[in-house]
């Protein structure tokens, strides 16, 4: 399995290795011939899925008949010496029609000016990125058996495109496992008199497959889209808003600890990385912080991946009474090199504000340390800093305790009296605003709370909108926050 998934991605859109090494058509034809052309078109079906999670049904259908007709002609007895690198070199020439039926991703114009492996090697490295929103829903035990029963083919085939573009940053095998094992429950429990009971049970066998899938998709696509740094920021931010009683220095060993993993096991080609890995991180967590924080101790007592999703869904802890916090000096905040007395501060006051949700926070990290890195490169950052800190601590307070209310009375209220609360809250404070004006910040901000104030929220589509809601509460003409 793990060879195949390396040959397949040789032929799959561009048809080179990475590398730039000769195909590997003995190899593909082999495989071809062990796992047989169902089971061929299957893994290649998740593996492109996943590679264009925004592509539709359609253009990967016809990507992957492409590929298979590929292989099949080519691996046949009768087939020419040059039949390998000729449709391969027709399909990426199809691939820079504009009319191709291939799933369309930005960047293919400039491959497409290159020619032989060139272009191919330019057509390897694009990537669609990962949806933000998932698509998929799963349809009642009724629907799935009748669709199963009118078409399995379809069935199966539009199930594995479905899941394997919604959890497109999940390992590799870890996605063929849970997809191998629903199909398995679909075609046992649809063929049975008794499928309630057959469904119940069976659902339970492989939750853990799906758990583990879920959660590696949210883990992984956290550390690709942010990066390592960005990433581990991130996870400092909500362990630390979880057990808010829990010192920085004992946070801090465990997020580098889970940050390795990642980068060890979101792109392997082993099926057990992750969750081997991750089942050691979770109890070492359990250890360290169960007699700290009564929900961790509930969530310690589950099986390993249940241990992760609970501690992962485990809402903010109450604030607990901690020393006031004090600005860095000049000094530490201009330290050379890599200076982590910024990083520092913003985790401290996410201990402190444990109901501001972390995008809120991603937002409050940048600007500050934008405005700081200003200073420290002009001539006179004592001066500078110390000229900016008034109205800074009052943008920050601000910034914190609107964010901070807005999330807290969505998740208090009723949407609509949500809305109506927002509605007098604004009247109140901005006299001057029109009817107009307030029905129109009224949408933008329940549009922010109801999209941005979750756990799971997007943060390429709420960055933009929590700037324009730092930039609606500015009160002054020139902020500084920004």
């Amino acid at each position: 399995m793990r060879r195949l998934m390396v040959l397949l991605l040789a032929i799959s859109m561009n048809y080179a290795d990475e590398r730039g090494k000769p195909y590997q058509k003995d190899k593909v034809c082999q495989e071809l011939q062990i796992l047989g052309k169902d089971k061929f078109s299957s893994i290649a079906l998740i593996m492109n899925s996943r590679k264009y999670s925004n592509a539709t049904f359609e253009e990967i259908g016809h990507l992957v008949t492409a590929i298979v007709s590929l292989a099949e002609t080519c691996c046949a007895k009768e087939a020419a010496a040059d039949c390998y690198d000729k449709k391969a070199n027709a399909l990426s020439a199809q691939s820079c029609d504009p009319k191709s039926p291939f799933p369309k991703h930005p960047g293919v114009e400039r491959c497409c000016v290159h020619k032989g492996l060139e272009r191919k090697l330019c057509l390897a490295d694009l990537k669609q990125p990962p949806k933000e929103f998932p698509t998929y829903t799963e349809p009642s035990n009724e629907k799935l058996c009748e669709s199963f029963k009118e078409n399995a083919q379809v069935f199966s085939s539009r199930f594995l495109y479905d899941y394997s573009s919604n959890y497109a940053q999940t390992p590799f095998l870890v996605v063929v496992n849970s997809t191998e094992k629903y199909l398995k429950m679909i075609i046992e429990c649809c063929t049975k008199p008794r499928q309630t009971q057959c469904f119940l049970k069976q659902r339970l066998q492989i939750r853990p497959v799906h758990l583990l899938t879920v959660m590696s998709n949210r883990l992984c696509g956290r550390y690709n889209s942010y990066g390592e740094e960005n990433f581990k920021i991130g996870a400092s931010i909500r362990l630390s808003q979880k057990i808010p009683s829990a010192e920085l220095k004992e946070v801090m060993p465990l997020v580098e600890q889970c940050g390795k993993i990642l980068a060890k096991c979101c792109n392997t080609l082993t099926d057990d990385c992750m969750e081997n890995e991750l089942s050691v991180h979770v109890q070492q967590i359990c250890k360290k912080f169960s007699s700290k924080e009564a929900k961790v101790a509930e969530c310690c007592k589950k099986s390993s991946i249940e241990i992760l999703l609970c501690l992962y869904s485990l809402p903010s802890a109450e604030p607990v009474q901690l020393p006031t916090l004090h600005w860095p000096s000049s000094d530490q905040l201009c330290k050379k090199g890599k200076n982590q007395e910024i990083i520092k501060y913003i985790l401290e006051l996410a201990r402190r504000n444990t109901k501001m949700p972390i995008l809120f926070i991603n937002k409050l990290h940048d600007s500050f340390a934008e405005l700081v890195n200003g200073c420290c490169f002009s001539q006179t950052p004592d001066v500078c800093l110390e000229s900016k800190k008034s109205q800074l601590n009052e943008e920050m307070n601000r910034y914190i305790s609107q964010a901070t209310e807005l999330c807290a009375d969505y998740h208090k209220y009723p949407f609509l009296e949500f809305k109506e609360k927002l509605s007098k809250a604004l009247s109140r404070k901005v006299p001057k605003l029109s009817t107009s004006q307030v029905e129109e910040m009224v949408e933008a901000r329940s549009s922010l709370a109801s999209t941005c104030c979750l756990i799971n929220a997007p943060p390429v589509y709420c960055r933009e909108m929590i700037n324009k809601f730092l930039n609606n509460i500015c009160l002054q003409e020139s902020c500084l926050l920004q």
